[in-house]
């Protein structure tokens, strides 16, 4: 960066090199202006990263939990009916939960997408 521009105008100096002078500033400024964004967007790129990790390991703990719990309804209603049996009932079961959850998205698209009169 170049030092602070004095505002103090001679009788020496021409009009062509104010405006040179005028230009040189505004692209220093414009220059400074860009690296000032860059390094905000790079703290807020990294913040939303490190976000993002942190929510994609909780996605994959949620996950294995759900297994282990759908793993103990199994073992459970096989004490029941059998182990082949059981792993019938709990997986039809999750898969009309499935459904069920999938059936309520696509309504809510189907609202979303519709034109208003």
């Amino acid at each position: 960066m170049s030092d602070p521009v004095t505002f103090a105008v001679g009788d020496d100096e021409s009009l062509s090199s104010i405006v040179g002078r005028l230009a040189t500033e505004t692209r220093s400024l414009a220059t400074a202006e860009v690296a000032v964004y860059k390094a905000k967007f790079g703290e807020t790129a990294t913040a939303y990263k490190s976000a993002a990790m942190f929510f994609a390991i909780a996605g994959v703990l949620a996950l294995a939990a759900l297994i282990a719990l759908l793993v103990g309804a199994i073992l459970t209603v096989a004490t029941l009916v059998g182990p082949g049996w059981a792993t019938a009932i709990v997986v039809v079961a999750v898969l009309v939960m499935a459904g069920i959850l999938a059936m309520i998205g696509k309504s809510k698209l189907q609202t979303k997408s519709e034109p208003v009169s």
